[in-house]
């Protein structure tokens, strides 16, 4: 299941700067390969003379500072990513975290630049090694809530308690979807091993949907009176790269009630916050538009505004196969599709794919790939696992204990196969989903 990706990368460059220099900034170049997720550099020099000399009563070891060096950091676009002076010989930069004095980049493939400050440098001139380790991205698993609110709007919690109170949940992230107000990335707080994303919900008496990823996803207000002004919010943030999802489209206070076919969106939210008939409805309608021939990447949110029964962080948990715990590959492979919903951040965990690379939200060719492997941990005594495609159902496994399953499912027909798991969470209740899964697509191969 686990995709080839760039490896990682150690470059050492040695750089003398000589005397004639001293008092200018200069830059030194690197290429950053495709995929890299985290930058660790440290440089070297000789910053203080050693000279021993006699005394009366013994040895007197100077050391006087001859050379001093500053260090700091700048983006292919010329931005400047950080600047340590020469307080710091080392520093580390992520699309999710940084040394202080560096702010938290995408590691873009292209031309970097050191930024040398050549602020003392003795006669002789200064040898200056810098090393650079560079950390290519790897897939895994993170869980996260796409749908919460602050005290921003009417959720009780402010950022930092919401996204600690996510992280005793076992959640990696959470986006920031407060009503009609803009969370802004230099706002949120730096929560360690974690990622907050931004966001807005977008509420409209018809029907709401989030904006995610960017700080501003359309200019002036959220009012929209007429069908082009809220096509034109939707075109905005869709233009600015944020991610699009429709809201609890079948809610029973608020359903979205626009036409969805004329309204650019990535991903609908098709499980949010309790299981519900609503959600029921969305997971039905989803199934349609499947059996319709659409490719539509569903999601899940609590619409968490305070603790209460049934209702926490995570409650459900939507869980993606990312390349890196970047906002930004997050994002990526929620449009990909590479996500599952479960009803708790300590659900059962699956592991859906075709052939050697294709997880969920990936399409293949059939006949050329017809089996779809099947792996999940964490099942309990009664849980229904199965297999849902166009035709129908099928029932691959009900629990006789706790455990574990691994198989597979072959296709008969080209369209699309997703895991569906049932639980009784309560005595005599019916059986609700536990877990819903994204499709593999089955694509008929053109002859």
């Amino acid at each position: 299941m686990i995709k080839e990706f760039p490896i990682d990368t150690y470059q050492r460059i040695e750089y003398f700067i000589r005397h004639e220099q001293e008092g200018l900034y200069l830059t030194i170049p690197f290429t950053m390969p495709f995929g890299m997720e985290s930058l660790a550099l440290k440089y070297t020099y000789a910053r203080r003379d050693r000279d021993e000399m006699d005394v009366p009563q013994g040895i007197f070891t100077s050391r006087p500072e001859i050379n001093i060096i500053d260090l700091g950091l700048i983006a292919p676009d010329g931005t400047l990513v950080g600047a340590s002076g020469s307080d710091k010989t080392s520093i580390y930069v992520s699309e999710t975290s940084a040394t202080p004095g560096y702010r938290p980049t995408k590691l873009v493939l292209g031309e970097w630049r050191i930024l040398v400050g050549a602020y003392k440098v003795a006669l002789e001139g200064v040898a200056v090694s810098y090393e650079l380790d560079m950390i290519g991205k790897r897939q895994r698993l993170l869980k996260g809530d796409l749908h919460v609110h602050t005290l921003a709007s009417d959720g009780v919690l402010t950022v930092a308690e919401l996204a600690q109170h996510a992280r005793r949940h076992g959640l990696d992230f959470l986006a920031i979807t407060d009503h009609n107000q803009m969370a802004q990335t230099d706002a949120l707080p730096d929560i360690p091993d974690f990622t907050l994303i931004p966001g807005i919900e977008w509420t409209h008496f018809k029907g709401h949907a989030t904006f995610t990823g960017v700080d501003q996803p359309y200019d002036g207000s959220f009012a929209a009176n007429t069908p082009e002004e809220v096509a034109a919010r939707f075109t905005s943030a869709r233009d600015r790269g944020a991610l699009i999802t429709i809201a609890h489209p079948f809610d029973e206070s608020c359903p979205f009630r626009f036409d969805m076919n004329s309204l650019p969106f990535d991903c609908l939210e098709i499980w949010n916050g309790p299981m519900r008939v609503s959600n029921l409805q969305a997971l039905g309608y989803w199934h349609s538009l499947l059996v319709a021939g659409k490719k539509i990447p569903v999601c899940g949110g609590s619409d968490y505004h305070r603790s209460q029964l049934f209702l926490f962080p995570g409650g459900p948990t939507t869980c993606v196969y990312a390349e890196s715990a970047g906002v930004s590959d997050i994002l990526e492979a929620l449009r990909q599709g590479h996500v599952y919903i479960v009803y708790a951040p300590d659900g059962p965990v699956l592991e859906l794919r075709a052939g050697e690379d294709n997880i969920m939200g990936d399409s293949v060719s059939f006949p050329t790939i017809s089996e779809l492997q099947i792996e999940v941990k964490g099942l309990r005594t009664g849980d229904v696992l199965q297999v849902i495609t166009a035709q129908g159902s099928t029932p691959l496994l009900t629990a006789a204990t706790d455990g574990d399953f691994e198989g597979t499912y072959t296709m008969t027909a080209p369209g699309f196969a997703r895991v569906e798991i049932l639980r009784e969470f309560i005595p005599g209740v019916p059986m609700l989903p536990a877990l819903i899964s994204n499709p593999i697509y089955f694509d008929a191969e053109v002859d």
